[in-house]
């Protein structure tokens, strides 16, 4: 059975990302990132779907990404949009797939991994870079000479299988294989309890994903 370490944000791209990796028999090695997030209920929501879906093991890795800040989700003092518009949208975090990919990249030299499975998403996403197909293709060109094990030719190979799903595809794809969206916590404002706000750009997509997958959407709203 092939080792894959598996980026688990809490969100309903990772989990189906999670299951997909079960499905095709893969021992996963989950990993969160604290990473100084508005909320930690994701951070709980990944620990109930890890457990729920029998990861090998789970860790969440501690990151001070608000000291940066310029971000939505990182620094208190920029509110969270809940009007779509145009561009990269202030929920960007600077630079941070690429530091939970050089995170896992040593984590599964350490696992001796032979995969690593992250959730991007390039058609319903919100307008991130590093959320792109030549953002996976670069990072997997990284992996490559950045590692003793990519040096020595058995570095993990990237792996994205939501990249070209829109997400109702995602949704149906996950509930086929049993997954329970209860879960997942997909809100960039939701309260301690895991209860989402409903006017976010994340929640917006979520929804209409639910709603275009023609199922209902678990998700619980605060009052």
């Amino acid at each position: 059975m092939m080792r894959a370490v598996v980026l688990l944000s809490g969100g309903l791209d990772s989990a189906t990302c999670l299951a997909m990796a079960k499905a095709v028999g893969r021992e996963c090695h989950t990993v969160a990132f604290d990473y100084g997030q508005r909320h930690r209920a994701e951070l709980l929501a990944s620990e109930r779907i890890a457990q729920r879906l029998g990861a090998a093991s789970h860790r969440v890795v501690r990151l001070g990404l608000d000291t940066i800040g310029g971000s939505a989700l990182t620094d208190s003092t920029i509110a969270v949009p809940e009007q779509q518009g145009g561009g990269i949208p202030v929920t960007y975090v600077p630079a941070r797939n690429t530091v939970f990919l050089a995170l896992a990249l040593g984590l599964s030299e350490v696992l001796d991994a032979g995969e690593i499975h992250i959730g991007v998403n390039a058609v319903d996403y919100s307008g991130y870079p590093d959320c792109r197909p030549a953002f996976i293709e670069a990072f997997q060109q990284l992996a490559a000479v950045a590692t003793k094990a990519g040096v020595e030719s058995h570095g993990p190979r990237i792996v994205a299988p939501l990249l070209d799903l829109s997400k109702a595809d995602i949704i149906q794809r996950g509930v086929a294989l049993g997954l329970d969206y209860a879960l997942t916590v997909s809100c960039y404002q939701a309260d301690d309890d895991g209860r989402a706000c409903g006017r976010c750009d994340s929640c917006r997509l979520r929804a209409e994903g639910f709603a275009m997958a023609g199922l209902a959407d678990p998700t619980r709203y605060q009052s």
